[in-house]
């Protein structure tokens, strides 16, 4: 639900936090879309303080969430960019100030919590969405349309990684092995992999998974693998981990006509990491030909079989430009609560598998 639309002058948007989420992603995008504009950072750590003014001189910068939900009325939006713990208690105190919400993912730790918020938001008429902006990842855009088109046949099976070489853990809540942190490569990297497989092939009905600590000095897993089995018969292969010393292909996808290989990330999260803004100059979200991914069937991709799959440009700034349009004109939401919360389901349940060793049916 989205309440009453919002028309008229730019809708003022409120972030909380400005670490990598708030100031890589959000607060770039935001500035970046139309009918928005960056209001408040919500943040008190004085580096972070001074590199929110350096980018955005005229927002105002305060230390507490209580600070901006006490300026509930100036406000049109509140985004949830801090660290995992905090979404569910800060999305909750937003809504029930009467704020429309975007949380970064994981949306919450539990697909109950995640349920929870959903039917505050609904019982409030708010907007409650969730920031999945692996959606619109230029490999998934494009796999998305393969599908559609029937090059693939009926897709069997689907083998996604997202892997990086990291030998060093960097420390810090995303790593540390509290559960109240909400850390580690599952709920991380794990909540992108298992929301693209969801979207692409439908419900889960089964999971099994392998979650390691690896490196030394390591709390959180830092190398998963996770199994789904759909409802409609695809089974899909979920790797992530920070381990990899040499990376697979982003997608590996199997069908009854063919098959699709594709190697390498989106260039977007490097771009915005580089001072990249959307809409600064052409060619945002593309990569080059000899990224794009190979179709075909009985050949080898790494010798050149199969034909070559346009790359569709990535479009983050399509997430934020939904939730714009949700809230001046009734649209749809471009990612629910609930949609998040089917995604905890599989999480949990992989969870559930590394621990006791089992297939957990859904």
């Amino acid at each position: 639900m989205t309440g009453t639309p919002l028309t008229g002058t730019p809708l003022r948007v409120g972030l909380v936090g400005y670490g990598l989420a708030g100031s890589v992603f959000h607060a770039p995008l935001i500035a970046a879309t139309e009918g928005l504009a960056l209001d408040t950072v919500v943040t008190s750590n004085p580096e972070r303080r001074a590199q929110a003014l350096a980018e955005f001189p005229d927002v105002r910068v305060v230390a507490r969430p209580e600070e901006l939900l006490d300026r509930a009325g100036d406000l049109d939006l509140v985004v949830v960019a801090s660290p995992n713990k905090t979404h569910v208690p800060l999305a909750s105190a937003a809504l029930e100030a009467g704020l429309p919400v975007v949380v970064d993912k994981p949306v919450a730790g539990t697909a109950a919590e995640a349920r929870d918020l959903a039917a505050l938001a609904e019982r409030r008429g708010l907007l409650l969405s969730v920031f999945q902006n692996r959606r619109w990842d230029n490999d998934f855009l494009t796999l998305r349309r393969l599908i559609a088109d029937g090059g693939l046949g009926d897709v069997w099976r689907f083998e996604s990684r997202f892997e990086r070489w990291r030998p060093r853990p960097k420390g810090g809540w995303r790593e540390s092995g509290d559960p109240a942190e909400i850390g580690g490569l599952l709920y991380d990297l794990g909540s992108h992999v298992v929301d693209q497989a969801l979207v692409l092939f439908g419900p889960a009905t089964a999971v099994y998974a392998e979650a390691d600590v690896r490196r030394p000095g390591a709390e959180a897993d830092d190398d998963t693998f996770i199994a789904v089995t759909h409802a409609g018969g695809v089974r899909s292969h979920l790797h992530v981990s920070a381990t990899a010393a040499q990376l697979g292909p982003r997608f590996r996808v199997l069908g009854s006509r063919a098959g699709f290989v594709k190697y390498g990330l989106d260039p977007q999260e490097a771009a915005l990491r580089e001072g990249g803004r959307p809409g600064t100059g052409p060619g945002w979200g593309a990569e080059p030909e000899e990224l794009w991914g190979r179709l075909g069937a009985g050949e080898s991709p790494v010798t050149g079989g199969g034909s070559a799959v346009p790359t569709l440009p990535g479009d983050y700034p399509a997430y934020y430009a939904a939730v714009a349009a949700a809230l001046r004109e009734g649209a749809p939401n471009p990612v629910t609560a609930r949609e998040a919360a089917a995604a905890l389901d599989v999480l949990e349940a992989a969870r559930r598998s590394t621990r006791d060793r089992v297939e957990v049916t859904l």
